[in-house]
């Protein structure tokens, strides 16, 4: 089952409510909180795509630049040992920082397909 939805370049979750027999979600890699609920599939995708628009529109119409999720930057904590070892890495293999941990999360993605 997927658990996620998409329109406009935004990806919503799916979660259930046994108690209130809801689907809801929310907007998945803003700040801003974007959320909908349904009590059917279809109630849901129309609450969803009528919650980025209702965003989008608030945007426009308060000039500001709407969120955009996953823009491919994030901050990553690991321990300083890790970090030490990543970098040395990279650079012995002539790569950027950067580079081998795109490499490596794509790799490890990869291997779960």
């Amino acid at each position: 089952m997927n658990n996620t939805i998409h329109y406009k370049g935004y990806i919503g979750s799916v979660e259930f409510s046994e108690n209130d027999r809801l689907f809801y979600g929310k907007v998945m890699g803003i700040r801003a909180l974007i959320s909908y609920e349904g009590t059917t599939a279809e109630e849901l995708i129309v609450d969803f795509h009528t919650a980025v628009d209702d965003y989008l529109a608030l945007c426009e119409e308060e000039g500001i630049t709407p969120e955009k999720a996953y823009k491919g930057s994030f901050n990553v904590r690991i321990s300083p040992e890790l970090h030490r070892e990543a970098a040395i890495y990279a650079n012995s293999h002539e790569m950027s920082l950067n580079s081998f941990i795109e490499y490596a999360v794509s790799c490890q993605l990869a291997a779960q397909r």
